[in-house]
């Protein structure tokens, strides 16, 4: 027995040492040192590559140990068949200087390929500089491509691996498709002088992206001379001929792929093989690709369920029992306990998501409420809405609810479960830290502000993040927009334009006088004055207004807040915010009513020009009446225009102290108001007793019957009223 097992185990030594790698030729050697050499590359016999562009050295360096070239003079440190290169190590270009400025090593790199299929990998490669006085260039051996980098720094840089090789200590570029020769220089402006005890070397290569440490390219660094020294790993590309696939297999006895292979298309001007898919292994022998077993493919089952079974480039998946269908994405059908035990703990699983959601967002909603006033303005006169309701009556803030955008946020219209039509202020979204005690006092005040002329502040919503306020609906537009539409004829006469003005006059003298603490709107302009349904106008937007306490006259503003054109000026170069800063603004809402023109519009001629200095030139040069934007009646009401446009002028005065107040403006405009309308009266008068004496005289010629008098008069009272509107 045991002379049998001798000569068994003699027998089998020399069949394990001739056993093959499935990735070479038989009987050829598939290791240089450390280094796979797979087919179609071969070592030690021209047979054993596929041709002579793939057969490599493998030598014994120095110190005895097996290495392997790729060339000449390139080491090959990995091939890569599935990916199609060759990794190799290429040595550095160089220049150094001593402290002197003379040079004392140099050394430039001059890399060929050949005519074989192999080129510099273009996205796997990077150009770099290492130096502070650095300047490399790369061009081809023909010298049809070139590039370069410019390294430049004046004091040491830690070459970390992080460092984005920006220009400073290091720079990099990148290489054409296609190069399948190197020529590598470094050059220095000023020989290194000012870096050189920090910096004596500048350093030059191509290098794999991945495989880059620019730690250990310090600047300090010298040439050592040996071998690993200052050596880069670079990537070759390789394709097995220049041809197309379809080129390839017109010649099936030139074709490079084997069974269960297939051919594809490089980038790089030729063709590659691949093992069909659920085989491994080396396309370019005549059977290298073999079945692939997916079951075993690192001890996880690649099935999403069920139990794996192998076939021939492919693999089955079979459910478990009381299952159906392909387990490679999922088996149907399961027992009734497991439907009723999944369903149960689903529902139960949403019913206590429900819970928590709504016990979360109900104390959200209490912190918000507590945080942003609840406590006090619960008991001011202002109705508290919850955030359902303004929801719901947004249609969840829906874009076509949208009535404009400021820069505090949106309006959106909405309806009330009462049909009260209301628009709701949203803000974008302000610091939580902004919403203190004063902006609770300041809504509070607001919110009694109650005044004919100034829209009404209906409510609030304490439970956002940020307060809605919530504001009565104003439904005919804004006074700009009547202004400068001209389609609109709410404006086309003088007696609707001196009525809106005195109006709004009135809203802002209530704000400055009467409330309680006084207010300054501070953003007093033509889109902050309303129409409602009668053309009776509301001032708006309270976003830039200050609380004045008593006694106080100014208050000095952290930031500019209102529109330009209409800001005073002289707030706006002192900062303190003044009542009668409300006054300017409003002398140019005069002017624009006046003229029809926007603060910095363009003129017919196209020029920017100041609606306000051409507003006073023309009303102290006589020619107010050329730049009207609407049509007087008579002389009665030139020389109203007259007065208002004085008016106007006075409160464009660029000093405070010299502007009228916003009483005395209010009290001015009301008095032209009421001779306006008790001029119209009598004119009305007077056209009623002229179309009567003529209605007699008709009556008398005719000989027609008698009508009744008050009729008469009634029906021409209509007439006029009619013509007058």
């Amino acid at each position: 027995m045991w002379v049998f097992l001798l000569m068994m185990s003699l027998l089998s030594c020399p069949a394990a040492a001739s056993t093959a790698s499935p990735d070479v030729k038989p009987g050829c050697q598939d290791k240089c040192g450390d280094v796979r050499v797979p087919y179609p590359f071969g070592i030690g016999e021209q047979s054993c590559a596929m041709n002579r562009p793939f057969f490599l050295n493998c030598t014994s360096g120095a110190d005895g140990h097996p290495e392997l070239f790729f060339g000449r003079n390139m080491p090959a440190r990995k091939i890569s068949v599935l990916e199609g290169t060759v990794t190799v190590g290429i040595e550095a270009a160089f220049d150094c200087y001593n402290e002197t400025g003379n040079i004392t090593d140099i050394f430039s790199q001059r890399i060929r390929l050949g005519s074989g299929p192999f080129m510099f990998s273009d996205t796997r490669n990077v150009f770099t500089a290492i130096g502070c006085d650095t300047f490399a260039q790369v061009t081809n051996k023909d010298r049809t491509y070139g590039a370069a980098c410019l390294s430049i720094c004046t004091e040491y840089v830690n070459m970390s691996d992080g460092n984005p090789c920006s220009g400073s200590g290091c720079c990099q570029t990148s290489i054409p498709k296609g190069l399948k020769s190197l020529n590598i220089s470094t050059f220095s402006y000023n020989n290194h002088a000012n870096v050189s005890d920090f910096n004596p070397c500048g350093f030059a290569f191509l290098v794999e992206r991945s495989s880059l440490k620019l730690s250990d390219w310090r600047l300090s660094r010298k040439p050592k001379y040996d071998k690993d020294a200052y050596t880069t790993d670079v990537v070759i590309e390789w394709v097995v001929e220049n041809k197309t696939c379809e080129q390839a297999k017109a010649n099936q006895s030139a074709y490079a792929c084997g069974t269960n292979a297939n051919c594809t298309d490089s980038e790089n001007q030729g063709y590659r093989c691949l093992c069909d898919k659920g085989f491994e292994g080396n396309p370019y022998l005549p059977d290298g690709c073999q079945d692939m077993d997916e079951c075993k493919g690192g001890g996880k089952n690649p099935c999403e369920e069920g139990t794996c079974e192998n076939v021939i480039g492919d693999y089955k998946c079979r459910c478990p029992r009381g299952k159906y269908g392909d387990g490679k994405t999922g088996c149907k059908g399961v027992g009734i306990i497991t439907i009723i035990a999944a369903v149960g703990a689903s529902i139960f699983l949403v019913v206590i998501c429900l819970l928590l959601y709504m016990i979360c967002t109900k104390r959200i909603k209490e912190k918000n409420f507590q945080e942003n006033g609840g406590k006090i303005l619960k008991n001011q006169r202002v109705r508290i809405f919850s955030e359902a309701e303004l929801a719901k009556a947004t249609n969840n803030y829906a874009d076509d609810r949208k009535l404009g955008e400021g820069g505090f946020g949106s309006v959106y219209s909405g309806v009330l479960t009462d049909n009260t039509v209301v628009a709701v202020k949203k803000s974008k979204g302000v610091d939580k830290a902004q919403m203190n005690e004063e902006f609770q006092k300041e809504m509070s005040i607001v919110s009694q502000v109650n005044h004919k002329n100034v829209v009404k502040l209906l409510g609030l919503c304490l439970e956002t993040k940020v307060p809605l306020l919530v504001y009565e609906f104003i439904s005919n537009g804004t006074l700009s927009k009547h202004i400068h539409d001209k389609g609109s004829r709410i404006l086309a006469s003088w007696t609707n334009r001196l009525r809106v003005a005195s109006e709004a006059a009135l809203a802002l003298d209530y704000l400055h006088s009467l409330a309680d603490p006084p207010v300054i709107h501070g953003d007093v302009k033509s889109v902050n004055i309303l129409l409602d349904n009668n053309s009776t106008a509301k001032v708006a937007d309270f976003g830039a207004s200050v609380l004045m306490s008593p006694g106080q006259t100014n208050i000095l503003a952290t930031k500019i807040q209102g529109t330009l054109g209409y800001l005073d000026p002289e707030y706006l170069m002192t900062g303190i915010l003044t009542v009668q800063s409300d006054v300017y603004s409003f002398g140019v809402v005069l002017v624009e009513l006046l003229t029809g023109e926007m603060p910095n519009s363009i003129s017919k001629s196209g020029e920017k020009r100041n609606v306000i200095q051409h507003f006073i030139s023309a009303l102290e040069n006589n020619h107010l009446f050329k730049i009207l934007d609407f049509q007087t009646a008579d002389e009665g009401e030139i020389d109203e225009i007259e007065a208002v446009a004085e008016l106007a002028k006075g409160c464009l005065n660029s000093m405070g102290v010299n502007r009228p107040t916003m009483k005395e403006v209010s009290d001015e405009l009301a008095k032209l108001k009421a001779l306006h309308q008790k001029s119209l009266a009598q004119q009305n008068s007077e056209e009623t007793d002229y179309l009567l004496g003529e209605s007699s005289q008709s009556f008398c010629k005719n000989a027609s019957p008698p009508m009744d008098q008050s009729q008469t008069v009634i029906s021409l009272q209509i007439e006029n009223y009619t013509n007058s509107n």
